[in-house]
């Protein structure tokens, strides 16, 4: 049996199963349950009611509300040049960044030598960065002229921010505000 393949006159119509019976175009209005059926989420259709930050939009592709996720949020971050996120952390959540555009930094602390020391992590495109629950960070954009692009995979729902008045090492007592 060949793959089926939409008609070209209805693009749209790749979202659906060609077995499950026609219904309303929007996932959102479907009688079909968000978690029976693959999603296909364009580029041109990210979600952007979501928290933001000044200097950096952020969209969401995969959710809970726009897809029926349980245990993984997806979208994407795009950073203005010269900017700088606050100090923060992501409370529970795992954080996995993929670089897409741009020359993104990622900064923590580190004091695995015995004594503070910030660390800065220079990615490019095509890189990866992991951040593991509530380990405090930042991101930078150096660029002058580039805005930097980011695809933010986390393992909860809600968008964890815990900002900071200071960056500090991990299992050290946060400093006082």
């Amino acid at each position: 049996m060949a793959p089926h393949t939409p008609p070209s006159s209805e693009p749209d119509r790749d979202a659906f199963h060609p077995d499950l019976p026609d219904g309303p175009r929007d996932p959102a209005e479907s009688q079909l349950p968000l978690r029976a059926r693959l999603h296909h989420i364009r580029a041109d259709a990210l979600d952007g009611d979501t928290a933001q930050t000044g200097g950096m939009r952020r969209f969401a592709a995969i959710s809970g509300r726009t897809v029926g996720s349980e245990r993984i949020w997806m979208g994407q971050t795009h950073v203005a040049p010269e900017t700088a996120s606050s100090n923060h952390h992501h409370g529970k959540s795992e954080t996995a960044i993929h670089v897409v555009k741009g020359h993104p930094e990622f900064v923590f602390l580190d004091d695995s030598a015995g004594t503070p020391e910030e660390v800065r992590i220079r990615t490019a495109p095509g890189d990866y960065i992991f951040v593991p629950p509530y380990v405090p960070h930042r991101e930078e954009n150096p660029s002058a002229d580039e805005e930097a692009v980011v695809v933010i995979a986390r393992s909860t729902q809600e968008a964890i921010v815990v900002n900071l008045p200071e960056l500090y090492v991990l299992g050290e007592q946060p400093p006082e505000s």
